[in-house]
């Protein structure tokens, strides 16, 4: 028996056997062409059939993992439509006269190492973005397709580490669990993992070996353990420790109906976050209260235009339409930083998580946000609607958005549309907002803590970098100092204050929470029961 240590992406025992994950070997050979015309089409052609993969893999990833999942494929073909990038590669191929697959292996090696020479945490990650995208068009050139799972039972996949697109592209019903000897919790790998409800681990200790294709092997999501070739005794208690938690899973379904409050009678709202009007399902399944973050950007993304008001409408209509009275918080337009759209214009930023993006691009195209405002306000008829304003950091801006709300309701009721009402609130997801809470409070009805930004922006520690990955500390006492002074300032004003970032589901939180006075803590479907469980217990 072996035995192996990695850094578990979600509770649960998977048993069954190793499936080391191997790409289709090709050899890319350099040539030089004598038709440069001929190579620059082959090019093109490539380069459109990558962007028709790139558009299906964000429908698929959008279907089965949700919004930020899904995301990543809109940067990659902005990055495969950069025109510098393009320019690179036709050079290479008109001045050197080389075939194409070997002019965008070198275009990709070339600009993914400008990208990992950087300063900034944010553009340094995207030196493997821009690998993938050449990866995937050199293969598409040779005519090589990816790996795959040629099994006919269920897996433990194993994996040096695993780009975003390898993992959508998966038969998710072959998998039991991921191994990556790469990777963080943050990765694409892991937000698949956590969305699927299968136990994985990361940056796990262990070699390769295509020895291990075929073994049995046990992942103990809750020690971050791999055994692999487990002896009698660890097979016992691993299944058993399997069968625990799958009964466990089964008396949380007992929950459905009861309601969130502690033993000496404190009521939490339960809410739960969703990316686009599927998730509803799996929101009334889990019994969530209500949405308490609809995040409208998969709307803007994967398109060609600005959508429409009325396309608009129709999906908040459908969201709040099947929530049938319970609270739908509908998260304004939150575009900008890695959530780009061609059409939007964007100029390049050095810095873009704290540039042009959210509340700010809003604020400076009133006509855009007006037509989300008003398809907002006209579905708000069929339901409860709230609305929340991402990245606020002034009383200005706060200001500023309640007069253009005013307008939207002015112009509705001349033209004769039905709308209904809805509470305002913001997301507190800034130390400046933090600090100015007791100001903001005085404007909105409530608000809504973002920690996934909060917590990098306090920190200055990139999220998505695996190298920070050991100094990345979600409990630091500054980001909880934040939490609780934005909810004494929130109750001092008489509004309701609430979590909808990755805090909100750790439960090692939640009685810390409580005792802060939170009222609201709004989490992934999934983890909707077990916070349940939790809070009734406390």
């Amino acid at each position: 028996m072996m035995q192996c240590s990695g850094k578990s992406v979600l509770d649960g025992v998977a048993i069954g056997k190793l499936y080391l994950y191997q790409r289709q070997e090709y050899v890319l050979k350099k040539e030089i062409i004598s038709d440069v015309e001929a190579e620059k089409k082959r090019f093109w052609d490539a380069k459109a059939s990558a962007a028709a993969q790139l558009d299906e893999l964000y429908r698929k990833a959008l279907d089965e993992a949700g919004e930020e999942q899904a995301m990543i494929f809109d940067v990659h073909k902005m990055m495969l439509d950069d025109g510098d990038y393009l320019e690179a590669v036709i050079a290479k191929i008109e001045d050197e006269k080389l075939n194409a697959e070997y002019a965008v292996l070198e275009t990709g090696k070339s600009f993914a190492e400008i990208f990992a020479s950087m300063d900034d945490d944010y553009m340094r990650a995207r030196a493997a973005d821009v690998k993938d995208i050449s990866t995937r068009v050199v293969r598409i050139l040779a005519g090589v397709g990816d790996g795959g799972i040629h099994s006919d039972e269920p897996v433990i996949l194993l994996a040096d580490d695993l780009s975003p697109s390898e993992t959508v592209q998966m038969d998710k019903s072959k998998i039991l669990a991921f191994v990556t000897a790469g990777g963080s919790a943050n990765s694409h790998t892991a937000i698949l993992a956590r969305s699927m409800n299968i136990p994985s681990l990361v940056k796990t200790e262990l070699e390769l070996k295509s020895e291990y294709n075929g073994v049995t092997a046990v992942v103990d999501g809750f020690t971050g353990t791999l055994y692999i070739d487990p002896d009698e005794t660890v097979l016992k208690e691993m299944t058993a420790k399997r069968e625990r938690h799958q009964q466990e899973q089964k008396l949380l379904k007992e929950l459905k109906g009861k309601d969130n409050v502690t033993t000496d009678g404190r009521r939490i709202n339960l809410y739960a976050n969703i990316g686009n009007t599927e998730d509803v399902a799996k929101v009334l399944e889990s019994d969530a209260g209500g949405i308490g973050l609809f995040r409208s950007e998969f709307i803007y993304l994967g398109r060609e235009d600005y959508p429409t008001e009325e396309e608009q409408f129709e999906i908040y209509k459908e969201v709040i339409s099947r929530m049938a009275g319970k609270k739908v918080i509908i998260r304004t337009l939150d575009i900008g930083a890695d959530k780009q759209a061609d059409y939007f214009g964007i100029a390049k930023e050095e810095n873009p998580a704290m540039g042009y993006r959210a509340i700010r691009i809003c604020l400076d195209r009133v006509e855009m946000f007006k037509t989300q405002l008003r398809a907002i306000y006209r579905a708000s008829a069929f339901g409860t609607a709230a609305i929340m304003f991402p990245m606020i950091i002034s009383v200005a801006e706060i200001r500023r958005v309640k007069e253009i709300v005013e307008e939207v309701k002015e112009e509705l009721t001349a033209e004769g549309k039905a709308f209904g009402e809805a509470e305002l609130g913001i997301m507190i997801e800034t130390p400046a907002a933090v600090m100015i809470s007791d100001e903001l409070a005085k404007e909105v009805e409530f608000f809504s803590i973002g920690t996934n930004d909060l917590t990098q922006y306090t920190l200055a520690i990139d999220r998505q970098n695996q190298s920070l990955d050991n100094i990345y500390d979600a409990h630091h006492p500054a980001v909880l100092k934040m939490i609780k002074m934005t909810i004494d300032n929130g109750h001092a004003a008489g509004i309701w204050v609430g979590i909808c970032g990755e805090l909100a589901s750790d439960k090692t939180l939640t009685k810390t929470f409580v005792d802060m006075g939170l009222d609201e803590l709004s989490v992934s479907p999934t983890y909707v029961l077990g916070l349940r469980k939790t809070i009734r217990e406390i």
